[in-house]
């Protein structure tokens, strides 16, 4: 099984170098399937059409949209391998029987159903299939599985066709400590378990998306991530519990994650009685907005009132204040502000099980770059700041140097433009 993101086939030319990495695949005598993204920011551009064209498309059509440019690539690539002298059959993702829930936009994987897939492969065929897609289990309406889920589509697949494991092609030469583009000194990480890649994924890394890490540690499907670029090792992404020998001590801190894409709605002057708190997270949560960080503050003594924040994806913003406005007079808070202008950033890694300090060296770093810390929350291998949205980068890189993550050379990032 392997994939190849939009950087990878952005153009004729990448398109021509990913058939003859795959045909390199099959003459090895492997039976090979192909996920492919659409070609480098297609699905932005198109998106941007329909928003020109609708300020609020359809969510129907817009998938219907969207879906165009991977087919499109695996059309492509399907002609370029037949040039080279093989045969090759593009799928989308209904016809490679993905099988999803009916939300547009972000659906769900529910089956796969890859009869065509393994039929064509029976007559020696490298199969193609439009990664991000699927057909709704009720509606049959074409389906999307949201940004970067075509990694999802491979994963999935992988494990329904019993692959050994699924290869990631991208644009960078594997899971790096931190994103390239930010820190040119990131290091490139061998392998990395399930665990710290999901909250890594969860933070903002978007070398894989969450999705998929979550369905190849179900499935436990090893996922390879690898440069379309080059021929280096990659990074490999699979269950590390059973490592043995010095390889057992874990490193610190494996990477540091950022996202841009939260904002963070405060609530002020919430009464403090039983139940209010449930009332506001159950009306977000009626509007199926994922809430990631939650901090309440204690209570005034004079008022009987407190303030809770929380964060949320910046594309969910508007729906979820417009429905806590209405809201308001029934619960009885005071004020409802909302701010797009901040960012996450987290450091992840095991070690810090059994290490005490992470928490001081972090906040210590971050005091240094002069970066002012809005709110914390941790698990047990991750710690998360929101901070403001101009500081991004700095706190990225101050994180990054106090843990001892720089390597001495630079990093590569051989395509992408990270939009």
């Amino acid at each position: 099984m392997q994939k190849f993101g939009g950087s990878s086939v952005a153009d004729a030319e990448s398109i021509k170098r990913v058939a003859r990495r795959v045909l390199a695949t099959k003459q090895q005598g492997h039976e090979v399937v192909v996920v492919i993204s659409a070609m480098g920011d297609t699905t932005d551009e198109l998106m941007d059409l329909a928003l020109q064209v609708s300020p609020m498309p359809a969510p129907r059509e817009l998938d219907m949209l969207l879906t165009s440019g991977e087919r499109m690539s695996a059309a492509l690539l399907a002609m370029a391998i037949g040039d080279l002298g093989a045969t090759a059959r593009s799928f989308t993702g209904s016809q490679a029987g993905v099988i999803t829930t009916g939300t547009h936009g972000n659906a769900r994987i529910i089956d796969i159903t890859p009869g065509r897939i393994e039929s064509a492969l029976d007559e020696g065929d490298v199969v193609i299939v439009a990664g991000f897609q699927g057909v709704s289990q009720d509606t049959k309406d074409i389906t999307t599985l949201g940004r970067g889920a075509s990694d999802t589509t491979a994963v999935a697949l992988a494990a329904a066709l019993g692959a050994e494991f699924c290869e990631i092609y991208t644009d960078v030469d594997g899971v790096y400590t931190a994103d390239p583009r930010i820190v040119p000194s990131a290091r490139q990480i061998p392998e990395i378990s399930y665990e710290e890649m999901l909250e890594m994924a969860a933070c903002g890394a978007k070398i894989l998306h969450l999705r998929c890490v979550e369905y190849a540690r179900r499935e436990t499907v090893p996922v390879h991530v690898r440069s379309s670029f080059s021929d280096k090792a990659g990074t490999w992404v699979k269950d590390l519990t059973d490592r043995q020998g010095p390889l057992m001590e874990q490193a610190l801190i494996s990477g540091v994650a950022h996202d841009r894409g939260e904002a963070k709605i405060t609530i002020t002057g919430v009464p403090d009685r039983i139940g209010e708190a449930a009332r506001i997270f159950q009306t977000i949560a009626a509007q199926e907005v994922n809430i990631d960080m939650i901090v309440q503050n204690v209570s005034h003594v004079d008022t009987s009132r407190t303030d809770i924040s929380f964060t949320l994806p910046k594309t969910d913003g508007r729906e979820a204040v417009q429905a806590l406005q209405a809201i308001q007079e029934e619960v009885g808070f005071e004020d409802l502000l909302y701010n797009d202008q901040i960012g996450k950033v987290s450091v992840i890694g095991v070690g810090m099980r059994s290490h005490p300090g992470v928490t001081a060296r972090f906040f210590s770093a971050l005091a240094e770059a002069d970066v002012n810390i809005e709110m914390i929350s941790t698990s047990e291998i991750r710690i998360s700041v929101v901070v403001d949205a101009e500081r991004v980068d700095a706190a990225v890189r101050a994180a990054h140097t106090a843990f001892g993550l720089d390597a001495e050379s630079e990093a590569v990032v051989y395509a992408g433009t990270g939009r």
